[in-house]
């Protein structure tokens, strides 16, 4: 391996920081020049990360060999801390999708003009950190770069989001108006999430202690046995708390909330990749590390996830706010991911994984054309009668396919891979997950196939109300998708139509790393 190949995991994570600090320094007001520069960045991250995928080699010929472009720096020897990188076939999957929901995410930061170069700071920091957890190997930085990706949140849904105000409810016969405002979804957001760190971090602390190896090294770590009763205590910490940036049930309130709030570009990213890390952190550490206690908690896991399935559809299919209900489909879609996992069995992880893929894609570019419909309609606010009057209400956004029918043709699209239409990249992950559950947990895939119906129902529903019901006058002048939304439709879509229809290579690149960690729990 040359000198690049070992260095680019960490100028992959670099970049974005590199980019940050660039724009701070940067002088003068200039948002236009900001704004190119940070989709170079992107474009370059997007690129490089290609690069490893491409060049990560599946076929290696022992578990030593899994982690792959490692480079290591030591910084605190003492306590066995040390700036350790390397992919495996899982996180080489990973940072590809960042990749391209980070390039998607700054085409959508055409339209903000408020605080641009704080914005843009805030993004790159964000993306960065993702990045940093994906290619992480030493448990400390893991976390460390996890934590970097969570707290920029709060500022970019807290200033540049929007709020739902004078939203109308009924309770107990009375009738009241509140407002679930920007800040609101911010704070919720931060609160739940830094609950969750909390408890990572305890069990990341027990685990270093318990190892008796003085070192936050995963692939140390990972050769350490730990006791029947120490990962039966401390794999539900894990799990809860990756879990719940993954938006597991009953932890997932702040997702919806925080999907609702944030501007678009943000959405894109904290439901294309943010959620990711939660469902990956289960698998990096909690399955990897704890394989016994993986044992005693995957049914729980099963069942949480199937409860996810079926309330996050059903949730969605009762939704009357556009954006709310993309919000309940990603916790739904992320259901598949969690008993995927659960299954412990080598098809139901590697279906878990593409389908972290899968619905990263799909679910940036539903973000991308709510967004732009929702600063079209300008409007979110209910009328006398208690019902949506304007804005990205389904019962009010009717016909739009006449008006916009480009904009419509990607959101079809969406909603085809979106319900697992054969031929796109919802298809292959579900279908890879409900074997796993039959051959597994056979009444979870029964009620995973109801919750895929019901995805059915909701989608085409939603299409039905929304793109080709009567044209309403109100709607007559609404513009059809910009190019950076098309340019970032023609992205994703891309994206789906490659994994739906040659998913093989993935397949193969989470396969190596898959059967390993199956081979370790069982």
């Amino acid at each position: 391996m040359d000198r690049f190949d070992e260095l680019i995991l960490t100028i992959i994570t670099a970049l974005p920081f590199a980019a940050a600090l660039a724009l701070l320094l940067w002088p003068g007001e200039r948002p236009k020049q900001w704004k190119y520069f940070s989709l170079l960045i992107a474009f370059a991250s997007a690129v490089l990360s290609l690069y490893v995928l491409l060049q990560y080699n599946q076929h290696f010929g022992s578990a030593d060999e899994k982690y792959q472009f490692v480079n290591q720096w030591e910084w605190l020897p003492s306590l066995g801390i040390s700036f350790h990188v390397g992919v495996d076939g899982i996180s080489a999957v990973m940072i590809f999708m960042t990749g391209i929901v980070y390039v998607a995410a700054m085409l959508m930061t055409w339209s903000t003009d408020r605080r641009v170069r704080d914005y843009l700071i805030l993004l790159h920091v964000l993306t960065g950190g993702v990045y940093g957890t994906f290619v992480s190997i030493d448990l400390f930085f893991l976390f460390f770069f996890y934590e970097i990706a969570v707290l920029p949140m709060f500022l970019l849904i807290a200033f540049w989001g929007s709020s739902s105000e004078n939203l109308r409810v009924y309770l107990a016969g009375w009738r009241t108006n509140f407002g679930r405002t920007k800040e609101y979804g911010a704070m919720k957001l931060v609160i739940f999430l830094v609950a969750g760190s909390i408890v990572i971090w305890i069990a990341l602390l027990a685990i270093y202690v318990e190892s008796g190896a003085n070192s936050f090294d995963l692939i140390e770590l990972q050769k350490t046995g730990y006791g029947d009763v120490f990962a039966r205590v401390f794999f539900p910490f894990l799990m809860l708390g990756f879990g719940l940036l993954a938006g597991l049930w009953p932890l997932h309130t702040w997702s919806p909330d925080g999907h609702v709030a944030a501007p678009t570009s943000v959405s894109m990213l904290h439901a294309g990749v943010l959620m990711k890390l939660g469902a990956y952190g289960i698998i990096r550490v909690g399955v990897e590390v704890l394989p016994n206690g993986a044992q005693d908690w995957g049914m729980v896991l099963v069942i949480l996830g199937t409860i996810n399935i079926v309330y996050g559809a059903v949730s969605a299919l009762s939704q009357r706010d556009l954006k709310y209900m993309i919000g309940y489909s990603s916790v739904s879609h992320m259901g598949y991911v969690m008993v995927g996992i659960g299954t412990l069995s080598s098809i139901g992880m590697s279906g878990a994984v593409l389908q972290m893929f899968a619905h990263g894609v799909m679910t940036a570019l539903f973000f991308t054309l709510v967004g732009f419909i929702y600063e079209k309609s300008h409007s979110r606010s209910f009328g006398s009668d208690g019902e949506i009057e304007s804005g990205v209400s389904i019962n009010a956004l009717n016909g739009l396919a006449k008006v916009m029918p480009v904009g419509s043709f990607m959101f079809a699209i969406a909603g085809l891979a979106s319900l697992g239409l054969p031929g796109l990249s919802g298809f292959v992950a579900e279908l890879l997950v409900f074997i796993g559950l039959f051959q597994t947990y056979p009444w979870a895939g029964v009620l995973a196939v109801v919750g895929a119906a019901i995805t059915a129902i909701y989608i085409l529903r939603l299409m039905a109300m929304v793109f080709f019901g009567t044209p309403d006058k109100r709607w007559a002048n609404l513009p059809d998708i910009a190019m950076p939304q098309r340019i970032t439709g023609v992205i994703l879509i891309a994206s789906m139509f490659t994994i739906g229809l040659m998913p093989f290579y993935f397949l193969e690149l989470i396969d190596s790393s898959v059967e390993l960690i199956g081979a370790i729990a069982r």
